[in-house]
């Protein structure tokens, strides 16, 4: 069954000094997951240690606030305009001047969902996801920004993406087959359904969908609903309650900012492949 809370709902227990973690996805929350998922914030100047287990897939999302993170080939800037990926065995040092608050998420023995990881693990890599082309739905208003795919970090074992509901926006009812998957509620409110059953949504929710599982969502009437949500494994199939309303992307040719993206994708059907070949 989805499992939904708000992470101001979840205790936060020190980690450094000026630095708390919210275990906001867990394996006492929810048994079985294969994604582990913390809330990490940050006073003003301070920082945290990043070690990732040598079998395990990490990465983070900044929220709020500015962050360096420093590493073996050197350190970079970062802003919520960022996704960091985090490569097994990764070291470095994540250190804040004016405070900075980020989703930390870890899938443990990620080898299991891509047999290709212990010969050719991916890099770390930092991504502006305002940078990424935005891609329009096709029988809605809403509008897609990939945030994790096999081209940006190396790896099928995950699947991330940035969903953003204009006002009104209710999207199609399906589920998927082979992959367990979270949402996490970056701005607004809105309606959530699991198995048809509604449940309200606001900024700062986890909602957790197990592998199949019936769900969609739909904005609230007056403001904007955006969130990102995360695919473990990321090659999965999707089913739709009605076929057509099959979900497909059309490229905008432009970034979240309205201008030229630091890529491009062709148009596709989630009918066709969980995640596109040019992204």
């Amino acid at each position: 069954m989805a499992v939904s809370f708000n992470a101001s709902t979840v205790p936060a227990e020190p980690l450094a000094r000026g630095v708390e973690r919210q275990r906001l996805l867990t394996q006492e929350r929810v048994p079985g997951t294969n994604i582990l998922l913390d809330r990490l914030s940050f006073a003003a100047n301070t920082s945290f240690d990043f070690a990732v287990p040598v079998k395990s897939l990490a990465w983070f999302q900044m929220l709020s606030g500015e962050a360096v993170i420093a590493h073996a080939a050197g350190q970079e800037k970062l802003s919520e305009a960022h996704v960091v990926f985090l490569p097994p065995g990764f070291q470095g040092k994540l250190s804040s001047a004016g405070g900075a608050r980020l989703l930390y998420a870890e899938v443990p023995n990620a080898a299991r969902f891509d047999p290709a990881l212990e010969k050719n693990p991916p890099q770390f890599r930092v991504v502006d996801w305002t940078r990424e082309p935005v891609l329009s739905s096709q029988h809605d208003a809403r509008k897609r920004i990939y945030l994790v795919t096999p081209k940006l970090f190396g790896t099928k074992a995950i699947k991330g993406e940035m969903i953003i509901y204009p006002p009104g926006t209710t999207a199609a009812n399906h589920h998927h087959e082979g992959a367990e998957h979270f949402m996490y509620i970056l701005r607004g409110r809105g309606t959530a359904y699991a198995s048809e059953q509604p449940f309200p949504v606001r900024e700062g929710d986890v909602v957790y969908y197990p592998d199949r599982e019936r769900h969609y969502l739909s904005a609230g009437a007056d403001e904007e609903m955006v969130f990102a949500e995360f695919f473990a494994p990321g090659d999965c199939t999707t089913i739709w309650v009605d076929n057509s309303q099959v979900c497909t992307w059309l490229p905008t040719g432009r970034d979240i900012r309205g201008e030229s993206p630091a890529s491009e994708i062709k148009g596709h059907s989630s009918a066709d492949f969980a995640v596109p070949q040019d992204v």
